[in-house]
C-alpha cells in the first residue's frame, strides 16, 4: 500500500511539473550548490574508508541531480578538516580533537579532485570566530588550539568559546588560516557561515565592555562598533583571499533576516532574529561594498511562515542585494514537509522555483544539506534531475572578478579508443590567470539543428579533463562543440566536429 501511495505521489508531482512546463525552462548559468558540514557528526565512528565511500556515494548522487558546486565544511572550531600547521585535527573528523586520521588522508584535497572530477566546484566553507562547540569539553581541547595557546584572543559566551572580533589580532589569526588554505588547495570558493557575533541566549551579555571601553575607534555605542568588527574582518578576509589567488570566489551566508520592518523602513514584513541588529552583521554594506564575491542568505522558511515567509524574504533579497550574485538557501526537509498553499497536493519546491524564476537578481541555490538531497527526500534530489537540473549549468559570472574569456579549444578531434569514440583537445593558451582554461563545456547539436550556444538544453557536460567519451548514437549525424571556461566561468568561443555513426 505504502509502495502504491508513493508512485500516485510522484505520478502527481510529475503532472503537475509537467502542467506548470518546468521542462522547458533550463538556466544555462545557475549556481546549484550544497552544504556538506561535519558538525553532525557525520563522520564519527568510520574509518578513512567508510568515509569516502560515503562522500562518494553523496557526490554520485549529487551530479545526477545536476549540482555543480560543493561547499564542504573545513573548520568548525578553529579546527582543520585537512592538514594544517596552523590549527588541530577536528575532532568531528577523528573523534579527537588533534589526533590525525588513520589511515592518513586530508579530506578537504580529496574532496577538491572529486568534485573536480564530477565537473563540480568545491567551496572550502569555514566558521570564522567560533573557537569552541558547545559540545565540546575545555578538558577535551589540543594543546595547539588557539584557545589554549592564545586565549586572550578569545571570549566565553554561554558554553561556546569565540574569537573576539574587538581584537584585530584575532582577524589576523583567522585571515593567516584562510590565506593557508587558499594557497595550498586548488580550491574554487572560500566560505563563511551566519556565526560572527553569537547568537543571542536570554540573560548572558558579551563580555566585551572594557574592551570597547579601551578601543571604541571613535564609535559612540558598542552595537555600532561591533558591526564595524565584523565588516572590517569580512573586508580584510576578502583582501586576503584575493591577495594569494584572485579567483578564489569569496561568499558568505547569513542568517535569512536583515532587519525586521519595525525596526527599520526598509527591512522585511518578518519578526524574527536580525542580522543587523543581534549578530551584529551589516550584509548590504559587504555586498553594496563588493567586499564578497557571492551572498547566500538562508531562507530555510516555507512559503506562508508567520513569523519569516519565505515569498517575503527571497523578494526582500532580490531588491535589496543585487551588487553581488544572490543565491538562495533552502532547506529541502522544510520544503519536503509543508504543502504549496496554492497547490496541497505538491511540496513547496515547485512554488520556490516559481519564486526564483521570477526574481531577476537570484542567480542560483544552496540546498541545505548534501545528505538530504543525495538521500532524496521528499523526491527533491530526483525532481531536480529530471526536471529543474536536467541540464548541466554553469556558474554566474563574476565581472567583478575577470570579465575577459579564454581563447578557444585546440586541436579538437575525434579518436576511437577500446572504450569507444572519444573527443580530445588541447587548453588554448593563456599569459595570466584570467586567459587560462580552466574546465570546458561541450554541447551536442543535431543535424540541421542551429549551433546555439545560448540552448542551455544543448550542453553535455561540463568538464575539467580535455577528453570526452561520446555517447554511440547509431545512424545519428551530430555537431559537436566545446568551449573553454576560465576559473570565473567566461565562456570561450566554440570549437566544432561533426560526427556521424
Amino acid at each position: 500500500m505504502k509502495k502504491l501511495q508513493t508512485i500516485f505521489t510522484v505520478a502527481v508531482m510529475v503532472a503537475f511539473l509537467l502542467q506548470a512546463g518546468v521542462t522547458k525552462a533550463q538556466n544555462k548559468r545557475e549556481f546549484r550548490g550544497v552544504w556538506i558540514q561535519c558538525v553532525n557528526g557525520q563522520y564519527l565512528g568510520k574509518t578513512t574508508e567508510q568515509i569516502q565511500n560515503m562522500l562518494s556515494s553523496q557526490l554520485d548522487e549529487l551530479q545526477k541531480d545536476g549540482v555543480n558546486a560543493v561547499i564542504f565544511q573545513v573548520r568548525a572550531e578553529c579546527d582543520a578538516l585537512y592538514e594544517s600547521k596552523l590549527e588541530p585535527w577536528s575532532r568531528y573528523l577523528t573523534g579527537k580533537q588533534g589526533k590525525a586520521p588513520s589511515p592518513y588522508w586530508d579530506p578537504l584535497q580529496w574532496m577538491v579532485e572529486q568534485c573536480h572530477r564530477r565537473g563540480m566546484e568545491l567551496h572550502a566553507w569555514i566558521n570564522p570566530y567560533r573557537a569552541k562547540h558547545g559540545g565540546t569539553p575545555m578538558g577535551q581541547l589540543a594543546s595547539s588550539s588557539v584557545v589554549v595557546q592564545h586565549p586572550e584572543l578569545c571570549f566565553s559566551y554561554d558554553n561556546l568559546v569565540l574569537l573576539n572580533p574587538g581584537l584585530q589580532e584575532a582577524a589576523d589569526y583567522t585571515c593567516r588560516v584562510a590565506a593557508d588554505i587558499v594557497s595550498r588547495y586548488d580550491i574554487d570558493g572560500f566560505h563563511i557561515d551566519d556565526y560572527f557575533y553569537p547568537y543571542p541566549v536570554a540573560g548572558k551579555q558579551i563580555p566585551d565592555q572594557q574592551l570597547y571601553q579601551r578601543m571604541n575607534h571613535g564609535f559612540s555605542n558598542i552595537q555600532d562598533w561591533r558591526r564595524d568588527n565584523v565588516s572590517r574582518f569580512v573586508k580584510q578576509l576578502g583582501e586576503t583571499i584575493h591577495a594569494v589567488k584572485p579567483w578564489v570566489k569569496f561568499g558568505v551566508s547569513p542568517f535569512g533576516i536583515y532587519r525586521n520592518k519595525r525596526n527599520d523602513p526598509n527591512g522585511s514584513l518578518t519578526n524574527g532574529l536580525q542580522n543587523y541588529d543581534d549578530l551584529y552583521a551589516d550584509v548590504l554594506l559587504w555586498v553594496n561594498n563588493g567586499w564578497v564575491d557571492y551572498n547566500v542568505p538562508q531562507l530555510y522558511w516555507e512559503i506562508g511562515n508567520r513569523a519569516a515567509d519565505y515569498k517575503t524574504l527571497i523578494t526582500w533579497w532580490n531588491k535589496h542585494a543585487s551588487a553581488r550574485p544572490l543565491y538562495i538557501g533552502e532547506d529541502i526537509e522544510r520544503t519536503a514537509k509543508y504543502a504549496d498553499p496554492d497547490n496541497p497536493k505538491s511540496h513547496q519546491l515547485p512554488a520556490k522555483h516559481r519564486l526564483h524564476q521570477q526574481m531577476p537578481n537570484v542567480k542560483g541555490t544552496v540546498l541545505w544539506y548534501a545528505k538530504t538531497a543525495a538521500d532524496n527526500v521528499g523526491n527533491i534530489g530526483h525532481t531536480l534531475r529530471d526536471y529543474y537540473w536536467r541540464t548541466p549549468a554553469l556558474p554566474p559570472l563574476m565581472p567583478f572578478l575577470d570579465d575577459k574569456a579564454p581563447k578557444k579549444v585546440k586541436g579538437l578531434k575525434l579518436v576511437w579508443t577500446e572504450n569507444g569514440p572519444q573527443l580530445t583537445w588541447k587548453a588554448p593558451k593563456g599569459k595570466k590567470w584570467g586567459d587560462v582554461a580552466n574546465r570546458y563545456v561541450i554541447y551536442r547539436f543535431e543535424k540541421g539543428e542551429k549551433v546555439d550556444l545560448s540552448n542551455a538544453s544543448s550542453i553535455l557536460k561540463v568538464t575539467y579533463d580535455e577528453s570526452f567519451k561520446l555517447p554511440y548514437v547509431k545512424d545519428k549525424r551530430f555537431t559537436y562543440l566545446v568551449t573553454a571556461l576560465d576559473r570565473v566561468g567566461n565562456e570561450s568561443k566554440g570549437k566544432k566536429k561533426a560526427v556521424s555513426f
